[in-house]
């Protein structure tokens, strides 16, 4: 069977003569069909309140807790030192519990068919993501082109960083609370000058260190102009009236939903990153006879992945790699599955031929499943 798929900004088009479709991603199902209701904290729920030792759960119309949610509420296990928090009536709310933490952060607790949801929508959202992923790479190469330190030429250099080393966006509140930081967050002091090119070192998410070495020759050109800026941030740029600004994750957001014409994140580049590299580790590797030697043989992938997003095997697995290809490659079919795919004719050029092969893989499986 041959398909034929062309990238045409951001998204593709393909089909075959046995099977047409206007997209490779099947549309997802709503929260009704998952047995679902969209709620809000805004509305009518139930208030943890101190008592003593511990709490008391008062419903807002005074009726008597039932042992049902009693339990629920167990199970959501709401941190102790969380106040204000607000729980749902609904044992079928996609939010179940909020509250602020000790630092006055809003934090929530989902419905776990909620979060499975939102994992398969970030999964079967993978091949719009590698068309989008090749324009952008355009663009950015296009805007790092630019004379003037101009907020387009920043924030380009900052996407490059974020597509080429997976680097998480940051947040103000951790870096200046937990001194963990991110791409938008990074200070001058984290950069430093070393034979063949720079080097990133700082503390990330969860205090995982990382030591990062740049040397390609125009990226570092660029970030040691960026650095003569005055000020401790490391990525700022000037705008029209010729002020110094630092990226903001909004700056971020906002060129990715320009120039990919969807609203993808961070996140998005460290779960295609990790999907392309798994794939590309289990499709060299033979199927082992014994559950034991195939168990080692998928965590050792798994491991370098892991390694290569600076998360541990647990996380990687469950949040970043695509959770068809550990599956399918235990069921000793995602090698024929890879082979299959190559008959699939791509437009992408700014992938790479591991990218390729994974967007390929994604159609080729996605088909198979209608």
């Amino acid at each position: 069977m041959w398909f034929v798929v062309v990238i045409r900004q951001g998204k593709y088009d393909w089909g075959c003569k046995l099977l047409k479709k206007s997209s490779a991603v099947p549309l997802l199902q709503n929260n009704a069909a998952h047995g679902l209701v969209h709620v809000s904290d805004t509305a009518p729920g139930i208030r943890r309140l101190r008592c003593g030792a511990g709490f008391r759960y008062v419903r807002f119309d005074k009726k008597a807790i039932s042992v049902a949610d009693r339990n629920r509420i167990a199970k959501l296990a709401i941190p102790p030192a969380w106040n204000d928090v607000w729980i749902c009536c609904d044992q079928r709310g996609h939010i179940q519990a909020t509250g602020r933490d000790t630092r006055g952060r809003k934090q929530y607790r989902y419905h776990s068919a909620w979060m499975a949801m939102q994992e398969e929508t970030k999964f079967s959202s993978l091949p719009d993501f590698a068309g989008a992923l090749s324009r952008l790479r355009k663009v950015v190469d296009i805007d790092m082109r630019r004379r003037s330190l101009c907020r387009e030429k920043v924030v380009a250099t900052v996407i490059w960083l974020m597509d080429r080393l997976l680097l998480r966006v940051g947040n103000p509140d951790y870096a200046r609370d937990n001194k963990s930081f991110g791409v938008t967050t990074l200070r001058n002091r984290h950069l430093r000058d070393e034979r063949g090119g720079l080097r990133l070192a700082f503390t990330g998410k969860s205090g995982k260190m990382w030591s990062l070495k740049l040397s390609d020759k125009r990226i570092a050109r660029i970030i040691r102009s960026i650095q003569e800026l005055p000020g401790q941030q490391l990525f700022q740029y000037i705008d029209g009236a010729g002020d110094r600004c630092p990226v903001s994750s909004q700056d971020i957001n906002d060129y990715l939903r320009v120039t990919m014409r969807s609203d993808f994140t961070s996140k998005h580049f460290r779960t295609w990153a990790a999907t392309a590299t798994a794939l590309e580790l289990l499709r060299c590797l033979d199927l082992p006879d014994s559950d034991r030697a195939q168990k080692q043989r998928l965590n050792s992938a798994i491991d370098k992945v892991a390694h290569m997003l600076g998360n541990t095997r647990t996380v990687c697995r469950q949040s970043y790699i695509h959770p068809a290809i550990p599956e399918h490659w235990l069921a000793g079919k995602l090698g024929s599955q890879i082979d299959a795919a190559g008959a699939i004719r791509l437009v992408a050029p700014e992938l790479s031929d591991a990218e390729r092969r994974t967007l390929k893989w994604l159609l080729f499986i996605d088909a198979e499943k209608s």
